[in-house]
């Protein structure tokens, strides 16, 4: 079981630490921006198609194989597609595989391929073509951060030009979602060949967008592949991601038009531009959290009592309130309610006389000090400066240190062994990509195979009995069993506490009212293939 418990996938780790909270009724769906003040909403007007997409981070890479942000996974899934794919609703469809089908022990998944499709160099997107890019995710040598995800992978096989069969080491029921993973996008073997390691800045896919250029710190531009396997799309030119980490910023160039899109929008913004300047705020519920993660190898962390202190501290409805201007739900579970598997817990009370005397309790009555990391985005900075605000309560002396994306990253896994990590307090997000339990659990407080640098266990949380139990849950396509393994790992992870558990989000973005076909997914990654202006 080693190999399917192993190095896991960092998955969809949310660098951008944005706020995007989940509204009080999560379950109402988008806000009608068609009226303002009883009246239709003005109709924004465009020019051209070309379109500017405004987020909120740089990108990291274009290598799907080779990095772990739901950001770069946005842009990447443009350009580049998998087997099968997610629908809005993360149901699984096809994409490059008109159909598939597996065993009945799950140990072997077969692929009848669509035909006539093209690389955009040119190069046939066959069976062959499949072959080498999942040789390439699935080598244990390769370093790849998404090898993880592939690991079960014993063999894949040509069965003939436009068929592929992958036979598993074990059983696993829930592989299908696992294609389905924007990990599972296909570079062309021409360009693996050609750029080695630098494909992650010569991406060369079938997707809708071709790739132009890509300045880090400038942004990414992608344009219309006129040779499409989808006909009749895509129905714009050119699409540009400009990185504004400024939410103020973001939100002026949509009213400007000098974006079209955004994501995401500040909490507090969405009242006052819903509606507004041919501007529609779409709020739907996601599957990402919202929490503290505290390194439970440092003292006084390593005291459960000092864990649990810290969530009696902190008061959940108030940051929901204050940091998410009421378009947040508390979060009582280590996954979202819209996961599969979700076991809800009661969550912890604010309490601040419960926290001192768990404090005391833990011989650190008198307080101490810590640093708490995170991103640099204004909706980091402010959740992190409440985070600091509600410790002080109890002694706690907090600083807060924002960090780029890319150094809080090196800072993370450039860490070999968990004794030499300086983190001691971290605020960040999770979205589990194929909306799964396990993926919400296992690479967070998964034991040692999820510590950094393998995976994004950043709380160095290890408990033996979480372990079998998620191993249970992985050992069984029996949705019954998997539920219970589940259900009894959630409770366990909740009263051990390796976070302060705090919100589920809403996936918030902003676009003028003449885009449809561009949509946030639940997991917080954008979708543009279908994006056309009315």
């Amino acid at each position: 079981m080693k190999k399917a418990y192993g190095l896991i996938s960092l998955l969809a780790l949310m660098m951008l630490l944005v706020l995007a909270g989940c509204s009080s009724d999560s379950k109402e769906g988008s806000k009608d921006a068609s009226k303002e003040d009883g009246k239709p909403a003005e109709k924004a007007e465009k020019e051209g198609k070309d379109i500017v997409i405004a987020v909120a981070d740089n990108f990291t890479g274009m290598d799907p194989h080779d990095t772990n942000d739901t950001l770069s996974g946005s842009a990447q899934k443009a350009m580049l597609e998998g087997l099968v794919g997610f629908d809005k609703d993360m149901n699984v469809i096809p994409l490059l595989a008109e159909e598939y089908s597996a065993n009945a022990e799950a140990t072997e998944f077969t692929f009848k391929l669509r035909e006539n499709v093209k690389f955009h160099d040119g190069t046939p997107f066959n069976a062959e073509a499949v072959k080498v890019n999942f040789d390439r995710l699935s080598d244990p040598n390769s370093g790849l951060k998404r090898h993880s995800l592939y690991a079960l992978i014993e063999k894949t096989e040509v069965v003939n030009e436009y068929e592929v069969k992958f036979t598993l080491s074990e059983p696993f029921g829930a592989m299908i979602n696992t294609f389905a993973h924007p990990a599972g996008l296909m570079h062309s073997p021409k360009a693996l060949e050609e750029f080695g390691k630098e494909v992650a800045r010569n991406p060369v896919g079938t997707g809708a967008f071709k790739f132009v250029e890509w300045k880090p710190s400038e942004g990414l531009k992608i344009e219309k592949n006129e040779e499409y396997w989808n006909a009749g799309f895509p129905k714009v030119d050119s699409i540009t991601f400009k990185p504004v980490s400024e939410n103020g910023s973001r939100i002026a160039m949509l009213q400007t038009g000098e974006a079209d899109f955004i994501y995401p929008v500040p909490t507090e913004q969405v009242e006052g531009i819903n509606g507004k300047n041919g501007i529609e705020v779409e709020s739907k519920p996601s599957i990402v959290v919202r929490y503290m993660s505290m390194n439970t190898l440092k003292a006084p962390y390593d005291d459960v009592k000092v864990r649990q202190a810290l969530n009696y501290a902190i008061n959940k409805e108030a940051f929901v309130k204050v940091v998410m201007n009421d378009q947040g739900t508390v979060l009582d579970s280590i996954i979202a309610p819209d996961v599969q598997f979700y076991s809800k817990q009661e969550p912890y009370a604010f309490d601040l006389e419960k926290a001192q005397d768990l404090l005391k309790e833990a011989g650190v009555e008198k307080g101490f000090k810590a640093k708490l990391w995170g991103g640099n985005s204004s909706g980091a900075i402010k959740a992190m400066e409440f985070l600091q605000q509600q410790m002080a309560q109890v002694g706690i002396d907090v600083e807060v240190v924002p960090m780029e994306s890319g150094t809080i990253s090196d800072k993370i896994w450039s860490v070999q062994n968990p004794d030499d990590a300086e983190l001691e307090l971290y605020y960040g997000g999770w979205s589990p990509s194929t909306g799964d339990a396990d993926w919400g659990i296992r690479p967070l407080v998964g034991g040692k195979d999820a510590f950094p640098p393998m995976s994004y266990n950043v709380s160095y949380y290890d408990n033996p009995e979480v372990d079998q139990l998620i191993l249970d849950g992985l050992q069984t396509a029996d949705l019954d069993k998997r539920a219970k393994a589940y259900e009894d790992a959630q409770k366990l992870v909740w009263d051990d506490a390796p976070w302060v558990f705090l919100s589920a989000d809403n996936t918030l973005a902003g676009k003028k009212n003449y885009l449809k076909g561009i949509y946030l997914l639940p997991d917080g990654s954008l979708s543009v293939s279908d994006i056309e202006i009315e």
